[in-house]
């Protein structure tokens, strides 16, 4: 039994061997079949490729031909043109070479007459140069008088002739000018005053407080007045308490004096304690806050026309204009001004507008210290600028801005202009009577001194000078050039701001009696 089943199991193992070695026989006769079917139709397809190359590259060999054919004859065409053509200009040239040769034999044949005319006109101008020597001696025994005299003579003559030739050019010459230079001047001047809207403060040497009622009079005045001398001695000032209703006035003819004041008596007030000890705390604490506001102002002006890399201590000085006056204008708001002009004027002629703007902001930076330091304020800024390594252009500006040395920049010259479009507008500053007066006598005691002159008024504030000119000593051509001369002296004479208008008058009058 045992047997039967190893060998049953023994016959399924071989059928299962054979079973196997037979599929596998199959399947790789079916592979190899599989195999050389594919490599039979690959090889179609690589022929049927080859004879496809074969006609594309046949093709295109016979389209290259073609095209090699086309571009062989038109480049034969061109060449044909183009030698005709070459031809064509090489006769042209050889026509113009043959004109020249005739123009070259031309022009050395006249150039051997010129030669020929010259030297007979060499000639001729030493026979009239001997005929002349010997009339200029025949007329010097005929006048007896020496050529020299003669020349001067004539001279003198032709120069009185020619006056009114001079006045003409002159005349000319100056309408000239103003045509095309006044008027772009104008345009400048007048877009940058248009652009800059600075206001103006006009300040004087007086502050008004309001009280509450007129009972704290009473307080300020003290026992026997000791806080009003307190008040006084610490600010520097002087308070006049009269009867006007609820109201005192500070004097002084320091602003900041008078801020502090101001804000000392401000705080008094409010505080209701007035008395020496607490006037002294107050007077510190509105000093303190005082120049806290000069910082503050002076920061904010720098800001507000971008001027960087200043010193602290020129921003202290710049917030301290606002507390200083000229001619009742404000020197902070001045500054400003001609700080903007500068910065518009530097635009339109193209320069560096920061640093104009730089230079009109400082050029009065000097004006902070007057009240403390000996010296004008122009000294004083050159002093200042100096002292915190300001630029050189900015130092030049301050020291040539009133005309005490030449200006070494445009950057300069543009902030003169701006300070006196600034100080000459109407309004923006206010002179005393006595100083009006001296300027009118001096403009006019000028006028006085040219010997021509009868009379002469300044009128309109000296902006305009009326001159009655003598008629036996001037001529009607010769005013022109006198006008000119008297413009001139008072260039260099005078210092104001803007221009004076010259007006000549020469009238000739003749009395007769009828009998």
């Amino acid at each position: 039994m045992d047997v039967l089943i190893i060998l049953i199991i023994v016959a399924l193992v071989v059928s299962v061997i054979v079973f196997y070695f037979v599929k596998k026989f199959l399947v790789d006769k079916m592979i190899d079949k599989q195999i050389s079917d594919a490599q039979e139709n690959s090889k179609k397809i690589l022929d049927e490729a080859q004879r496809h190359a074969e006609s594309i590259k046949t093709k295109m060999i016979l389209d290259a031909h073609n095209e090699i054919h086309k571009f062989k004859e038109n480049a034969e065409k061109e060449y044909y043109e183009r030698y005709k053509d070459i031809q064509l200009r090489e006769s042209k040239i050889m026509e113009k070479e043959d004109d020249l040769s005739k123009k070259s034999k031309q022009i050395e044949s006249l150039e051997s007459y010129v030669k020929s005319q010259i030297s007979k006109s060499e000639k001729e101008l030493e026979k009239i140069r001997d005929i002349k020597k010997r009339q200029f001696g025949e007329l010097e025994k005929i006048s007896k008088m020496s050529s020299e005299n003669a020349k001067k003579k004539m001279l003198d003559l032709m120069d009185k002739e020619l006056a009114h030739e001079k006045a003409l050019a002159i005349y000319k010459f100056e309408e000239h000018l103003k045509s095309e230079q006044e008027e772009i001047a104008k345009n400048i001047i007048a877009n940058a005053v248009l652009k800059c809207s600075a206001d103006y403060i006009s300040d004087n040497s007086i502050s008004v407080i309001r009280l509450p009622n007129d009972e704290i009079k009473g307080c300020i005045i003290g026992r026997e007045g000791r806080n009003i001398r307190s008040i006084e001695s610490l600010a520097g000032v002087d308070l006049i308490i009269d009867d006007t209703p609820e109201t005192i006035s500070i004097s002084s003819f320091d602003p900041y004096k008078r801020a502090i004041a101001k804000k000392t008596i401000e705080l008094l007030i409010a505080d209701g304690r007035i008395q020496p000890s607490r006037i002294e705390e107050m007077f510190e604490k509105s000093k303190s806050e005082i120049n806290k506001d000069i910082r503050n102002e002076g920061q904010k002006v720098v800001l507000d026309l971008q001027i960087s890399e200043i010193h602290s201590e020129l921003i202290n000085l710049i917030g301290k204009l606002k507390y200083r006056t000229s001619y009742g204008q404000n020197a902070l708001q001045h500054s400003i001004e001609v700080a903007y002009i500068s910065g518009f004027l530097a635009a339109e002629m193209q320069l560096d507008e920061l640093l104009a703007r730089r230079c009109g902001l400082l050029h009065d930076i000097g004006k902070s210290m007057t009240y403390n330091v000996e010296g004008s304020h122009v000294d004083i800024g050159v002093q200042i600028l100096t002292k915190y390594s300001e630029s050189p252009e900015a130092i030049n500006t301050v020291a040539s801005h009133h005309g005490g040395c030449a200006p070494e920049s445009p950057i300069a010259i543009i902030v003169q202009a701006a300070d006196t479009i600034s100080a000459s507008r109407p309004g923006a500053r206010k002179e005393n009577l006595e100083n009006y007066i001296q300027r009118i006598k001096k403009i006019e005691s000028l006028i006085n001194e040219f010997d021509y002159v009868e009379r002469c008024y300044a009128v309109q504030a000296g902006r305009e000078i009326r001159v009655i000119v003598s008629p036996e000593k001037i001529s009607d051509d010769e005013m022109t050039v006198s006008a000119r001369e008297i413009c001139k002296k008072i260039e260099e004479n005078l210092k104001y701001a803007g221009q004076i208008r010259v007006y000549m008058t020469r009238e000739s009058k003749v009395v007769e009696y009828a009998k």
